[in-house]
């Protein structure tokens, strides 16, 4: 995989389906960022009648190019009504922050502090303002392309926060930071766009304090408690089959419990949609069992 891991997944443009749960679309005020960050978030059918009634709740990170409606405008929120209807899985809140192209880590020069801005600002935000259950197994973190790295990333740097994770064709990259340095020089006008983030030459400190292979391996112990889920289509055109048949690979050895698929497809909106319903149902899964171990 070269640089192309630049490339998003970009959703189709599907009108939202008639929905029963409520969707609240707006914005948050970031002391941290030093502007404003739009969200959404997906409510169950009896959140506004069932006043004391909390939630799990499922954080979802967009792919590069997308915004924080990319799971409304993909059909995804009417795919999850179909499963709670189908009694597939149960009622929780799904939480979506616009990324823009930060890959959901801050930035190597400090600049947009992105991560820093999620774990303090926006996290404890939303269990704030919104009810849901405030324990580690009730958290989960979800992601697709740029926010399938963003989740495994989030859940392997902080697995105190986090009971579940999983990642639809994440932009895990195999590269060392010497080899995409080399991308970099005939990256054209995508340089500008990977060195806002990652740095122009790579800063290798930057890059092992937020490479998910680093953080699995460094929290070995403590990831070994979570749920995590993997998938990829085979014929992912921007290469990340690869990181993610590595990072499977990675776990095995260290015995770290996962999920993980490689299926037929590529890097498209069917590919995603096809499998969103068993990813929300891990999630799901995960969620319950939380439930019994507090009971």
């Amino acid at each position: 995989m070269r640089i192309a891991f630049l490339f998003a997944f970009l959703t189709a443009s599907i009108p939202l389906a008639n929905a029963q749960g409520r969707i609240d679309c707006t914005a948050i005020n970031s002391h941290i960022l030093q502007r404003t960050v739009r969200y959404c978030v997906m409510l169950p059918p009896d959140y506004d009648k069932e006043k004391d009634k909390k939630y799990p709740v499922l954080y979802f990170l967009h792919g590069l190019g997308e915004n924080e409606q990319a799971l409304m405008r993909s059909g995804g929120w009417g795919l999850i009504e179909d499963l709670q209807r189908e009694h597939k899985v149960g009622d929780f809140l799904m939480v979506s922050p616009e990324g823009s192209g930060s890959f959901f880590i801050n930035s190597a020069d400090g600049h947009d502090r992105y991560s820093d801005f999620l774990i303090a600002e926006f996290l404890p935000f939303i269990e704030t303002h919104y009810r849901n259950i405030r324990n580690r197994k009730s958290r989960g973190v979800t992601g697709l392309s740029m926010g399938g790295f963003g989740a495994l990333r989030l859940a392997f740097a902080h697995p105190e926060l986090f009971g579940s994770a999983s990642a639809q064709s994440p932009a895990l990259i195999t590269e060392t930071p010497a080899q995409l340095n080399g991308d970099l020089r005939n990256a054209g006008p995508l340089t500008q766009l990977l060195a806002s983030v990652f740095g122009n030459p790579i800063d290798f400190a930057h890059w092992k304090q937020n490479n998910p292979f680093v953080l699995a391996r460094k929290n070995e112990v403590q990831i070994k408690t979570q749920a995590i889920y993997i998938n990829c289509g085979d014929q992912d055109e921007y290469g990340f089959a690869v990181g993610a048949s590595q990072m499977h690979k990675q776990l095995l050895i260290e015995g770290v419990r996962h999920e993980f698929h490689l299926y037929p497809g590529r890097h498209s909106a069917e590919y995603f949609l096809s499998h969103l319903g068993e990813t929300i149902q891990f999630h799901w899964k995960s969620f319950s069992q939380g439930e019994e171990n507090v009971k």
